[in-house]
């Protein structure tokens, strides 16, 4: 059995991140999700252990002392992590692991492990990114301004990644990042046997 690996989706607040990654998982149950830590408060219908597991800066700050994220970050005057054993042992068990985080987050995991397919999320015009961020309604608009002003300049990192998806319509961002997976899959460096598979089906 070949491992999984870890697929990144992230980009600028308001591009849709939680709304794609959530009609992913609806249209394939062989990928897993990764649940993040993190300090801030719920917003309304989320819930902890299923959106995010929400706690503390104390137990955080314990948690990160201790090693126990695969990256972390401060974002938004909230912390934010995600936990490396669950991870990791869903990677070697053959999983593709789903981590939707922001780009702090994402360079983190770029810069400490390889085994990782990153794809980033822009929206069709900075102008809707706006509007989906007022629209959410969650944020004061103090807030409203400075996820902006960082949108600018998370733009800046899109040359990081693997991938982009302009995430103008959901159901077509689903499907492209589907094409992206499914190329994935048939990388050669993840199938470090194939030869000997085909020989074998062969009768040889």
């Amino acid at each position: 059995m070949s491992k999984g690996f870890l697929l990144v989706i992230s980009g600028p607040s308001g591009c849709g991140k939680g709304t794609v990654s959530k009609a992913l998982l609806e249209r394939n149950e062989d990928i897993v999700f990764s649940i993040s830590a993190t300090t801030r408060k719920p917003r309304a219908g989320e819930e902890d252990g299923v959106n995010y597991f929400f706690i503390d800066e104390d137990k955080f700050s314990t948690m990160v002392d201790e090693g126990k994220f695969l990256e972390h970050a401060f974002v938004h005057n909230n912390y934010y992590g995600t936990p490396k054993e669950f991870v990791m042992e869903q990677i070697e068990n053959g999983e593709i692991v789903l981590l939707e985080i922001d780009v702090q987050g994402a360079m983190q995991v770029k810069k400490n492990y390889k085994n990782v397919v990153f794809v980033f999320l822009l929206p069709p015009t900075m102008d809707e990114l706006k509007n989906r961020i007022i629209k959410r309604g969650t944020e004061s608009e103090e807030d409203i301004e400075r996820r902006f002003k960082n949108a600018f300049e998370e733009l800046d990192f899109v040359g990081e990644y693997d991938y982009f998806v302009i995430n103008d319509k959901v159901n077509d961002a689903v499907i492209d990042i589907e094409n992206i997976i499914k190329a994935e899959k048939l990388r050669v460096k993840r199938h470090s046997n194939i030869k000997n598979q085909v020989i074998k089906q062969g009768g040889k």
